[in-house]
């Protein structure tokens, strides 16, 4: 196997033989001893700030990065890791278009996907693309945080990006990020922390973050499903969280889109009912073409809030009308896969009001 390092060659100590020679003997190491892995590029970026900082420990250098692997990188260095980058970059999209549905639209609109730029970002947790003090920065935030904090990274980088990707096209896109352009890092560092302290935990779930969060059966076929959607769906357990009462939550709207005679049998205490009939075109933005109701003006008023779509047994309807709710430029929407009535036992139900 050999190693010819491409980033960070700038400094003296990395860009020596003995540099060269002390991260060989690392990564060797660490290949030999997880044989059901193998060398991927970028491999070396990520080894590169644990060598330096250990520079005259190897043992330790090795121990750090076997380590911090399994922590934020868990089996994306398989032989086919198809499925699990599939899922990392996912929900990164997720994440986009729950914070910034604007950006998430645009980025739609030309095709500009996370394939095309984030993949040495994370694959490297940003070494291969930041210069090394500000990667040391970086990480001594990012050691605090648990597996997803990397993703809210990435979006704080898209945030300082966000007016001149709106302006561009794909090309141009392109372009920006072959080398990517200067970012403060304590601004992104800030940021990452406050995106994730107001996102609920399920949008970034991942089943391929550990041994422990692996589904099998209905929960990986639907787990699967949720992947290609533009929105992320969310688990019932943050809906109930989000709609407690006792406790100061964030703002959260939940719409039913079931037919008015279901909403009002039985529904979430406080939702409002928008039946997905009464929207004659998911694709389009022409307000005018809606039907206006008090509902919709309830929704218009709560733009900024998380909105939740709820409904039946058919998830793919509540995905569908999330999405229709991001492409009218609304931030902070998701959805549950549950049927509304699985919710009667926490207590949470109550007739609706008629239409």
């Amino acid at each position: 196997m050999w190693i010819i390092p491409r980033c960070h060659q700038y400094n003296d100590l990395l860009s020596s033989k003995d540099g060269h020679t002390k991260l060989k003997r690392v990564l060797k190491a660490w290949v030999t001893s997880h044989p059901q892995f193998v060398y991927w590029q970028g491999l070396d970026s990520l080894c590169l700030p644990l060598s330096f900082l250990n520079f005259n420990d190897e043992a330790t250098a090795y121990a750090c990065f076997s380590t911090f692997i399994p922590k934020y990188l868990h089996n994306f260095f398989l032989r086919d890791n198809s499925a699990v980058v599939r899922e990392y970059l996912s929900k990164f999209s997720h994440l986009i278009a729950f914070h910034d549905a604007e950006l998430a639209n645009h980025m739609s609109e030309i095709n500009f996907i996370p394939e095309l730029f984030a993949i040495p970002w994370f694959l490297t947790m940003f070494s291969h693309v930041l210069p090394l003090h500000k990667i040391f920065h970086l990480w001594d935030k990012l050691l605090l945080g648990d597996a997803s904090f990397p993703l809210f990274i990435g979006v704080s980088i898209l945030k300082q990006l966000r007016e001149t990707l709106l302006s561009s096209g794909f090309n141009e896109c392109i372009l920006l990020f072959s080398d990517l352009p200067e970012v403060d890092i304590e601004q992104s560092v800030t940021d990452s922390i406050d995106i994730y302290c107001v996102t609920p935990r399920s949008i970034t779930f991942r089943m391929h973050e550990s041994e422990s969060t692996l589904l099998e059966g209905a929960l990986l076929q639907r787990h699967n499903q949720a992947l290609s959607e533009f929105c992320s769906s969310l688990s019932s357990t943050d809906l109930l969280d989000l709609i407690n009462t006792r406790f100061k939550k964030p703002k959260v709207l939940v719409i039913d889109i079931r037919d008015n005679e279901e909403y009002v049998a039985e529904s979430i205490i406080g939702s409002i009912n928008i039946p997905l009939a009464r929207i004659p075109d998911l694709e389009s933005t022409d307000l005018g073409s809606m039907e206006s109701s008090p509902e919709m003006n309830i929704l218009f008023n709560n733009k900024g809030s998380i909105i939740v779509i709820v409904g039946g047994e058919d998830s793919m309807r509540q995905a569908k009308f999330a999405r229709f709710i991001v492409r009218l430029g609304f931030p902070k929407v998701t959805y549950v896969h549950e049927h509304v009535n699985s919710f009667e036992c926490y207590g949470v139900l109550g007739p609706g009001i008629p239409s």
